[in-house]
C-alpha cells in the first residue's frame, strides 16, 4: 500500500479585516482561505452542496470559549459531518491551519485517510471526527477523477490519438451527466 499526501494545498487565515460582530459573516473568507474544503477532510465543498451546506467551526468551542466564539483564527471551514462529530469536545485536536496535516494523515491510493500511529491527536481525530467514513475516500477519488481529466484533455488536444480522444469524451460526459444530477438535487 503506497502511503498519498492527505492534502495538496494547506488552509491559511487572511483575513485582516475589522472584527465582525457575527462569525457566520466570515463564511467567504472562510471559503476562500480553505480552497472551498473542508479543513479536517480536505473535502471539495461542492460535493455537499457548495458553501450554502459547509459549516464553521469553532477550533475551541463557542460553548467553552465565548470570547473566541468571533475570533477568525479560531475559525474553520468544515463539512457538517466532521462539525456535528467534533461538536463541543475539546479533546486533542490538531489546528488545520497551524499544523500539517501531511505529518498527521495519510491516504491509500482509494483516498482512505489514514493517522500516522506516532501522532496521538491524529489518532483521537480519526475517530472522533470519522475520518475513515467512505465520504471521504469517495470525495477524494471524484476529485482525483476530475484533476486527472482536465490533464488527459490537455494532452489530447496537442496529440492526433483519435482513441484517447473518443475515450476522454465519454469518460467526461459521464462525469458531467452525474455532477449535473447532483447540482440538479441540491
Amino acid at each position: 500500500m503506497s502511503e498519498l499526501p492527505f492534502r495538496e494545498v494547506p488552509p491559511k487565515r487572511s483575513y485582516a479585516g475589522k472584527k465582525l460582530s457575527d462569525y457566520r459573516r466570515y463564511k467567504d473568507f472562510l471559503a476562500q482561505d480553505f480552497e472551498n474544503r473542508c479543513g479536517y477532510t480536505y473535502c471539495l465543498d461542492f460535493w455537499f452542496g457548495g458553501k450554502p451546506n459547509f459549516q464553521i467551526d469553532h477550533f475551541k468551542p463557542k460553548s467553552k470559549f465565548p470570547d473566541l466564539e468571533t475570533d477568525y483564527d479560531n475559525l474553520v471551514y468544515s463539512c457538517s459531518f466532521v462539525n456535528r462529530a467534533k461538536s463541543d469536545d475539546v479533546g486533542s485536536y490538531l489546528d488545520p491551519v497551524n499544523e500539517d496535516y501531511n505529518t498527521h494523515f495519510y491516504r491509500d491510493e482509494l483516498g482512505n485517510i489514514y493517522p500516522r500511529t506516532e501522532s496521538e491527536a491524529a489518532r483521537y481525530m480519526y475517530i472522533r471526527l470519522k475520518l475513515y467514513l467512505k465520504r471521504h475516500s469517495i470525495i477524494w477519488m471524484l476529485d482525483q477523477l476530475e484533476q486527472r481529466m482536465f490533464i488527459l484533455q490537455e494532452l489530447i488536444e496537442h496529440s492526433q490519438n483519435e482513441l484517447a480522444k473518443s475515450l476522454l469524451v465519454e469518460v467526461t460526459m459521464r462525469y458531467n451527466n452525474y455532477k449535473r444530477h447532483l447540482r440538479a438535487i441540491q
